[in-house]
Parts: C-alpha cells; structure tokens; sequence
C-alpha cells in the first residue's frame, strides 16, 4: 500500500515539470521578427521569331497497287482447244494482240467454204438478172412505148438478187470473222493473274480463258482528309477533261520488298466520283508508268498489284506558312505571342499540316514572337520577359 502511494507522487512530480517546461518554452518563445515579402518578377518565357514564308508542303497517305485494266478473256466461239502459246499461265507476260489460246478452226474453214459457194451463186443469179433485165428493157422499146412496168423490166427480181448478193457477202464476212475469233488476245501488254482452260479442253461461246491485266500502267488509290486536299492541287472539277487535263502532282510512292525499301514515280491523275460515305475521304488516283519496267543496273523490283505502298504527294505553293514546334500549340488550336508592351496574348491560327515534334499553321505576321515553352502556364495579358531561342523540340526555327 506504501509502494502504490509512493509510485503515484512521483508519476504527479513527473507531470507537473513536464507541463511546467512545456508553458515556459510555449510562452518564452520570441516572436516573429517583422521583414519585406521578395519581389518575384514576370516569368520568363521562350519566343521562337514567327517568319511565314511561301512553302510548298508534302501529304503523306498510303494505298494498295492496282493495275489500270483487269479483263476475263472470254472466247466468243466455241471449240477444242488446240494450241496455247508458252506464255499462257499464271503470272506469263504477253504483248498486246498475242495469241494465247488457239480454238480448233476445221468448222468455221467449212463455214467459210460454204459461204464463198453462196455468194458465187448470188452473183451468177445477180448476173442473170442483169441480162434479163437489158433483154425487157430493148423488147420493151421496140414496142414504141415510152412508160413501162417494173415488173415487165425485172426491177423487183434484180433488186432481190442484189440483196441476196449482199446477204451472202455479209455470211461470209460473219464465218470469216469466226474463224478470226478461234485465235484469243488481249488488246494491251499484260500479265495473266488467272487461267480456266488448257490444252485439249472444250470451250463454249462465252467461256471465259483467263483474267488478264494491263501492265503498262499501275493505279493507287490514295485517301485524303479534307485538310489534305487543302494542300493539293488536285483535279476536282469537270474543267479536267480531253483536251483540257492538267498535269497532276506528282507523287513518290515507297514500299518494303525483300527487307528493303523501294521508290516509284507517280502523278495524280485525277480523283474518285464520289467522296466515301462511310470515312469521308476523297480518294486521289495516282498512274505509274511502266511499274514492271527495270532500269539498266537496278535490282528494283517490280510495282506488282496488291503491294501495299506509302505515298508522299508535293503540294502546291501556299504564302504565309509559318513553321512552329509543336510545343506551341495550345489545346484550342491556337498560340500565344507577346506583344509590344510584353504581354501575353492568344492568337488563333490555321494548322495545315501537324507532325510529331513540329505544326505548319498559316495566320501569323512576320516578327511575332510566339511563346514556345513557360514555366507557369501563362494567362492573355500577363507581361513576362522573352527569351528568343533558335533551336527547339528537334527542329531548328
């Protein structure tokens, strides 16, 4: 009972010096001394010179390889197939007005025999005609009158004969144009991508041979968003026809083949009929000449439909183009300056073309300084102090 009596004096000694020490260093402490607040000066911001010049800017897009024309050769006669040429098969080149198919001809040689026979006959009928026809009209003058009947002058029976001469003439045109058709061709240099028939192989009227396609010109078809055709001088209007047509903008066109990049020279020729209802791009057609031509000493290898490639179009000459880094564009797609007096201040632009680390805008005047980087986000009217810098964000301005 003593223990706990004396535990419990010193546990109120030890409460009351602690509360003791702890009033004299609360209430003991000086007080704060009175100073003058520092003075913070206007940010200090980077300024790039704005110099808008002429500039011709580059569209990039993107397309797959087509060829100009892509045809089924379809036999208009029918036959055993009796001769194909050694460059019918898939992925054979041909010259245009090669033969590639040979139909069997004995018929159609029979056709035209029998043809020949009927327009002989027609003509000794035609000849007869002609003499019987003298024959009426001295028998009829002799008879001392001056009107006579037709059908007494053989006018009818002649006119018959004529026409039937005619209609012989045009059966056997008709049975040699058969026999013309027995050989199949193409009516352009091309390259067979499919073949149905073969050697020995019965073909019918209507039969399709083969699908050929043109090799002298490749076609792509390049998609372009409105701010891209902005930029292009692209043949839009109906004033781009025979006799009329405009060279278009020429295009370079680059595709990975064998694990190396490749480039062909195009040009747009002119533009799809319609605006695409689904991404609203107009699609810009672009003609390589010769896309399986090769250069002397080059490995390039040949433009081939279905080569997806990556097309660069030159756009045409725009004045006031101002080059920026992208780090001046602020979320409104505008920038701000700083003006005579060393404030701040928005100025809405025109962005015509944007990459990673630089924007290409179009309403800035020579001289304006635009803000590029802050340190504190900057407010319309705040003054702040300029730095000029040249190079920035990868580009140099």
């Amino acid at each position: 009972m003593a223990l706990t009596a004396r535990t419990g004096l010193w546990a109120l000694l030890v409460l009351v010096l602690g509360g003791g020490v702890s009033y004299g260093l609360l209430v003991g402490k000086p007080g704060p001394e009175a100073g003058v607040a520092p003075a913070y000066g206007p940010p200090v911001v980077d300024v790039v010179i704005a110099a808008p010049a002429v500039r011709s800017l580059s569209v990039e897009t993107q397309g797959t390889v087509r060829p100009r024309r892509e045809i089924k050769l379809v036999s208009q006669v029918g036959g055993r197939v009796e001769q194909v040429s050694p460059r019918f098969a898939e992925g054979g080149f041909f010259a245009a007005g090669e033969e590639l198919v040979k139909v069997e001809d004995i018929d159609y040689q029979f056709a035209i025999a029998r043809a020949e026979a009927q327009v002989a006959a027609a003509r000794q009928r035609v000849a007869e005609e002609e003499g019987r026809a003298l024959q009426a009209r001295r028998e009829w003058r002799d008879l001392g009158s001056d009107q006579a009947n037709a059908l007494f002058l053989r006018k009818p029976q002649l006119a018959s004969a004529r026409a039937a001469l005619k209609a012989s003439e045009a059966d056997l045109a008709a049975a040699r144009l058969d026999l013309d058709r027995t050989s199949l061709s193409a009516p352009f240099n091309g390259r067979i991508s499919e073949k149905y028939v073969d050697l020995g192989q019965y073909v019918a009227p209507g039969t399709a041979i083969a699908t050929v396609y043109d090799t002298d010109v490749a076609l792509v078809r390049l998609p372009l968003t409105g701010r891209q055709v902005a930029l292009l001088d692209l043949p839009l209007t109906y004033d781009n026809l025979p006799g009329h047509a405009t060279a278009g903008a020429p295009v370079i066109l680059r595709a990975r083949f064998a694990n190396r990049m490749w480039e062909w020279q195009g040009r747009i020729v002119r533009t799809d009929a319609s605006i695409d209802v689904n991404s609203r791009v107009v699609y810009a057609v672009a003609e390589i000449d010769k896309p399986f031509a090769r250069r002397e000493g080059s490995e390039r290898p040949p433009l081939a439909p279905g080569l997806f490639v990556n097309a660069t179009i030159r756009g045409r000459e725009l004045p006031g183009i101002t080059l920026l880094p992208r780090s001046a564009l602020r979320s409104d797609d505008s920038v701000m300056i700083v003006d005579a007096q060393q404030r701040a201040q928005v100025k809405q632009v025109q962005i015509l073309q944007s990459a990673s680390s630089q924007i290409w805008v179009q309403g800035l005047g020579d001289g304006d300084r635009v803000i590029v980087r802050e340190p504190t986000p900057t407010v319309a009217g705040m003054t702040v102090v300029t730095k000029n810098v040249e190079e920035l964000a990868g580009g140099v301005f």
